[in-house]
């Protein structure tokens, strides 16, 4: 169908065992991502940012991980095809940008012969005309001295530097959906707007999904169509952009809001949430929000609040908004 989302996310859960127990990261994920569409993930670190999309790419260690629920991409069921069918998906129909290019870049081969090589796999190309596409590629996402670059190995580059080869390799063989965990993390302030302004660029040249993770709201803001809020492995709130950071319908997301620096607050403390993000191996009864939320009643910790669609596409999970609809 013409209309069919791109990706469709229902019920999706994660854990993995520790020696502490069993650690719920994620905590039944429900979602649809259209072509073309940009979905920013918003919340602190241990929220289950992270763990979803490696959930979605299937990296998960197979071992530690109890994963259940269903990831559809492009109709094809992620979690029920053979991983040689999700190893040619992989970098052609869905790609990612991780937080560590140091880590996710291959030590013994110089960024030219990785980008050069997901080429070839792919696309079925020469490699002559991977490496004219890897040259493309990197200057694209502004690397000086694209063509000396090609033959550097990732530990003779910047932290910055490594991040934009890390995505130059990502969008090697324009893929369908792209998943960007924290892509800017290693640039500075200028440079990353001009990493974020590239992606929008790319994304729309290509029609090509994202789905961003990310602790800035000036980058939610910045980039995303909508915005779905993580906490405790849920989202609590999904919206537009513009709903989720102008009437935010969740206290988590106001606290997020009003514990971020801007201009206007000039002489003013920053509302820093209390407490600290629960124990995932111990997740308290009913909103797991509730022991840091100025706003908890009884009810909170009875029973976990449902879901409330406020309007099409705008959903909250809070007593709060039970209580308006």
């Amino acid at each position: 169908m013409a209309d069919a989302p791109l990706l469709s996310v229902s019920g999706l859960t994660v854990s993995f065992g520790t020696e502490r127990g069993t650690a719920s990261a994620i905590n039944g994920v429900d979602f649809d991502l259209k072509r073309g569409e940009v979905l920013c993930l918003l919340g602190e670190s241990g929220s289950g940012k992270s763990v979803t999309l490696r959930a979605l790419m299937r990296l998960l260690p197979e071992r530690r991980s109890r994963i259940a629920g269903k990831v559809l991409l492009n109709g094809e069921d992620v979690y029920a095809i053979p991983e040689k069918r999700m190893e040619r998906l992989r970098g052609k129909a869905i790609s990612m940008v991780f937080q560590e290019p140091m880590l996710a870049l291959d030590p013994v081969y110089t960024i030219g012969q990785q980008i050069a090589e997901t080429i070839v796999r792919h696309e079925g190309v020469g490699h002559a005309e991977a490496e004219r596409r890897a040259l493309d590629l990197l200057e694209r996402v502004q690397i000086p001295s694209a063509r000396r670059r090609l033959k550097a190995y990732p530990h003779e580059m910047s932290g910055g530097m490594r991040q934009r080869a890390m995505i130059a390799l990502a969008l090697s063989c324009n893929p369908a959906l792209l998943l960007a965990d924290e892509p800017t993390t290693a640039l500075d302030a200028t440079v990353q707007m001009q990493i974020l302004l590239l992606l929008r660029q790319l994304q729309a040249e290509l029609d090509m999904a994202v789905i961003l993770v990310t602790h800035d709201i000036g980058v939610a803001a910045e980039t995303a169509d909508r915005i779905a809020v993580m906490y405790a492995g849920r989202f609590v709130e999904l919206g537009t952009a513009r709903q989720v950071l102008k009437t935010p319908q969740h206290p988590y997301t106001a606290g997020l809001l009003a514990s971020t620096v801007h201009g206007s607050m000039r002489g003013h403390a920053l509302e820093a949430i209390p407490g600290a993000p629960p124990d995932l191996t111990a997740l308290p009864p009913g909103c797991a929000y509730a022991p840091r939320c100025p706003h908890a009643e009884a009810r909170c910790t009875a029973a976990a609040p449902a879901v409330s669609w406020l309007e099409p596409g705008r959903m909250a999970r809070c007593v709060l908004s039970e209580a308006t609809v």
